[in-house]
Order: C-alpha cells, then sequence, then structure tokens
C-alpha cells in the first residue's frame, strides 16, 4: 500500500508540543533540529532520531483537547517482557509486514493495530471495542485497519499469526483474525495448538491442502520477524498499541491497551473534522 506521499509531513504533539515529520528532499537541512515550539526534522527517508525515537517510547493518549495525568483513563495491555531500543522509524514501519487492508483503502483515517493473538487484552480490544469501530467507522468507509503482529506472549503466538496469514492466501486473513480472538481462552494453555489451528482453518472452509503447505513451508516466518521488528523499533512495551494516522492533517496519534470505544470515538471524529 502506498499509504502517504512523499511530499507530506506527519507531526505527533507530545504534551503540548508539536513535531513534525518531513519527508521533503532538503539536503541542506538533512538530520537537523530545531529547537521550537514546533521541531521539525528533516530526513530524506524519514529516518528519525534520538528525539522522536523517545517520542515513540512514550505512552500516549489522545482526546479531544488537553488530558491531564489524573483525567486519562486506566489502560490495560499485555506487557513485553523485553524493550529494545528504537534506532529508526520510516513509514515502511507502519504499513508493511502487516495484514491485508480492512476496509476503504482511500479512507480518512487509518489504523495500524500491533497485537498478538494469545494476548489477554488484545482480546479484551477485540470483544469489546472492535467490533463497533468496524460497524461505525471501517464499514461506513472512513477508517481502514492494518493488523501487525506483536508476538511476545508465546510459540503459540507466532504459530497463530503464522496460520492468519496463511489464511490471507486464500483471501481469508480477518476471518481467521476472528476466529482466533473468538476462540481466545487464556495464555499459553493450548488453545492454539497446531491441532486447533487446523480446527479453525476448516471452520471457515480454508482448502486444507493449500493452508497446511504454507505452514508446513514456514513461509511467513521472516514476515512475523519483520513485524516483530517494526514494533520494537517504534518502542512499543506491550499489545494492544494502535497508531491512528490521518491523511487529513498528516497526524500520527498513538493509544495503548485495551481502550473504551469512546477513546477512539474522539480521535477519529476530531480528525474527521480537521
Amino acid at each position: 500500500m502506498d499509504a502517504k506521499d512523499s511530499n507530506k509531513d506527519f507531526t505527533f504533539s507530545i504534551e503540548g508540543r508539536d513535531y513534525t515529520i518531513s519527508e521533503k528532499n532538503d539536503t541542506s537541512k538533512n538530520n537537523t533540529i530545531k529547537n521550537s515550539k514546533k521541531q521539525t526534522l528533516h530526513v530524506p527517508s524519514l529516518t528519525i532520531g534520538a528525539i522522536i525515537s523517545g517520542i515513540c517510547i512514550a505512552i500516549v493518549i489522545f482526546g479531544i483537547g488537553e488530558l491531564s495525568v489524573s483525567s486519562m483513563p486506566l489502560v490495560e495491555k499485555q506487557l513485553a517482557e523485553e524493550q529494545v531500543e528504537p534506532v529508526q522509524i520510516t513509514m515502511d514501519t507502519f504499513f508493511k509486514n502487516g495484514s491485508p487492508i480492512l476496509g476503504n483503502p482511500n479512507a480518512d483515517i487509518t489504523v495500524i493495530e500491533f497485537g498478538d493473538y494469545q494476548c489477554h487484552f488484545c482480546n479484551v480490544h477485540f470483544q469489546n471495542t472492535e467490533h463497533k469501530i468496524f460497524d461505525e467507522y471501517v464499514m461506513t468507509g472512513k477508517v481502514n485497519v492494518i493488523f501487525k503482529d506483536y508476538t511476545i506472549v508465546g510459540q503459540d503466538s507466532v504459530g497463530a499469526a503464522h496460520a492468519a496469514h496463511c489464511a490471507s492466501e486464500q483471501g481469508k486473513f480477518w476471518e481467521y483474525h476472528d476466529v482466533l480472538f473468538t476462540n481466545w481462552s487464556g495464555e499459553n494453555n493450548g488453545w492454539a495448538s497446531n491441532e486447533n489451528i487446523l480446527k479453525f482453518a476448516d471452520e471457515i472452509g480454508l482448502n486444507m491442502d493449500a493452508f497446511v503447505e504454507c505452514n508446513v513451508d514456514k513461509r511467513y516466518e521472516q514476515k512475523i520477524a519483520a513485524s516483530n521488528g517494526d514494533a520494537q523499533k517504534l518502542g512499543i512495551s506491550g499489545t494492544p498499541a494502535f497508531y491512528i494516522i490521518s491523511s487529513n492533517s498528516q497526524q500520527v496519534q498513538t493509544l495503548s491497551g485495551a481502550q473504551p470505544y469512546e477513546v477512539f470515538e474522539r480521535v477519529f471524529n476530531s480528525m474527521l473534522e480537521n
């Protein structure tokens, strides 16, 4: 997916200060940072240095107007066992190594979710929030969604992620994504075993020979590893983690954990108004 025009900027707003990632090819200003109320980083390939790395480590909850720490809702998330210092962020960090797009490819807003199929709080998001987002914003053409793997819970997480990509070969990634979370029953307790991975595939009518061959070949191992690497570059410390990107305002806003639907609604409506 060619997600953004190379001449457009992306702006992060952190604690009242704006940071803009500029993709313009200005060789005289490469790798320079202007210290002002709005900080702009000029790098041709969207390579981001230590300041934006620090920004991505921060967990920021965006809503309408200013939010104080005391007013922020309780955030629940699955913690990663290790945190890896971010190195470099490009637009590929957001848009490559993920699922097929769900929704209108030309929607005004794209949501990138980093998740783990065994993650408790990812399942909370699926059960309590995701369906309403899909009904109100995705199916109406306002928002599209990409799911990216961050397999932090256990080996069955990798197996489930790989199976979803194999289902994608038959045009059923999102159906398999749904059947995995629908059958969620805990972490590292066997519900996402190889036997059940096959059972779920049969439930949604996949060609089993092709599905088995895909999994035996392990053809998506590198893609999953690359998606994990993208999450680590962004400094994500747990799942689910969301990056909400507006094609209108060129802003990227982050949400972390199993947030209620109303939090997403405020961010979406604010972006659609701008």
